[in-house]
């Protein structure tokens, strides 16, 4: 484990996470293999963010929104992957600057990079170079398609993926229109992994010693969340398409009109069914919806009942009614009002911190959270950096290589 420089706790809290004293070198762009990185800053790593000398990150120019000042204006999607990290810029073609990612490659335990297949080669960097820098370095390595096979050369952008790896077919308000996700989830899913990927390969390093390469793509990682949908069609022999807002194997599952909005309501058991039905005057014993099989393939008219029970209601008195039945149910919130909402506070899922150009700004949070039974304390941190202003931490790393240079 490479040491780093950092305080556990200040007087406004925790500042360190379980990988507090990993270094993790972020050579990515984009979304993917940034969210990859920020994961593992939001759980104590260092990391420091290697970017392209006068540009930065792509991302720094997706826009708008921009916010700030005119002639320092920053882009909100860059500033939504990047907290928790120290920004480096480099020239990977100028022989100064090579030597000094060598030097970082040295003192780093996890090296990330999207690169398209055959880049950081042609740089001087192979898999084989970086282990012969340091035979304990975990790499971690994301591509669009894949890093073999007959289409590894394309280039991978997350909605390409979303269609060219079904999400789009089953996503829509039928087969007709297909439709992608609202975020870029592709590129989050395989950050996500890859991610879960370095951290089990950092574990793997404490048998054996030494450094793995961790691989996947944005294809492999929306074909890793195929669910149900995927034994749909390698075990059934079905093809999947879009049905809207409402479940392929589950009925009543889905969203559903009342007197002023919608809501969403999910019956996943027999004994639900039956207290919904009950309350709602809905016909539970009807031969057409007495189990979950068959209210499926009378789905239509099923839905028909419910939307005519619920046309009374508003939605506000129909959740309160909902809910004291105990039937799992609930709104569509807008982002807007997600962060205004009272139990997203409570679970820390927006921090805020200090950044060097638009001074205090809130963010979404880290998903995960910490707890130590042995103290009742929770260890989460919660004390986080804003994304950094284009290499605004230069001189603070080449201090931490004086320093590792000094004690090794």
């Amino acid at each position: 484990m490479s040491s780093t420089i950092a305080e556990s706790t200040t007087q406004s809290g925790i500042t360190t996470g379980p990988l507090s004293g990993y270094v993790v070198l972020d050579l990515t762009r984009a979304l993917a293999g940034p969210h990859a990185g920020m994961m593992m800053g939001d759980l104590g790593a260092k990391v420091i963010k290697i970017e392209t000398v006068g540009t930065g990150d792509d991302t720094r120019g997706w826009g708008p929104p921009f916010v700030g000042p005119a002639e320092n204006r920053q882009a909100t999607y860059f500033l939504s992957c990047n907290r928790n990290k120290l920004s480096l810029s480099l020239n990977l073609k100028d022989q100064e600057h090579k030597a000094k990612l060598e030097e970082l490659i040295k003192n780093s335990d996890v090296l990330m990079e999207n690169f398209r297949a055959g880049v950081l080669d042609r740089l001087g960097f192979s898999v084989q170079t970086l282990h012969k820098l340091n035979p304990r370095l975990i790499i971690l390595s994301i591509t669009g398609f894949g890093h073999d096979g007959p289409e590894a050369h394309r280039s991978g952008y997350d909605q390409i993926l979303q269609g060219e790896a079904g999400l789009m077919s089953i996503t829509g308000s039928g087969p007709d229109d297909p439709q992608k996700v609202g975020v870029p989830i592709a590129d989050l899913l395989s950050g996500m992994y890859g991610a879960y990927g370095a951290l089990a390969a950092l574990l793997d390093r404490e048998k054996t010693g030494r450094g793995q390469v961790v691989r996947t793509s944005l294809l492999a990682s929306i074909i890793g969340v195929h669910a149900f949908q995927g034994t749909r069609t390698t075990v059934a022999g079905e093809s999947p398409r879009a049905i809207g807002n409402h479940h392929p194997s589950i009925a009543p599952y889905g969203l559903y009109g009342c007197k002023d909005s919608k809501v969403q309501i999910s019956i996943g058991s027999e004994k639900l069914w039956q207290n919904f039905a009950n309350a709602f005057g809905l016909p539970a014993d009807d031969p057409r919806f007495t189990n979950n099989s068959v209210r499926v393939e009378n789905r239509p008219a099923l839905n028909e009942l419910i939307e005519k029970a619920f046309s009374g209601y508003n939605a506000s008195d129909l959740l309160n009614a909902l809910d004291a039945e105990g039937i799992p149910s609930g709104k569509v919130r807008t982002i807007e009002e997600v962060y205004g909402w009272d139990q997203v506070k409570s679970q820390g899922l927006i921090v805020e911190v200090e950044h060097e150009v638009l001074g205090k700004i809130s963010l979404p949070g880290p998903p995960l959270r910490f707890f130590d039974p042995a103290t009742n304390n929770e260890t989460t941190r919660t004390v986080h950096t804003a994304p950094p202003v284009l290499n605004s931490n230069a001189q603070d790393i080449e201090q931490w290589l004086i320093s590792r240079r000094e004690n090794n």
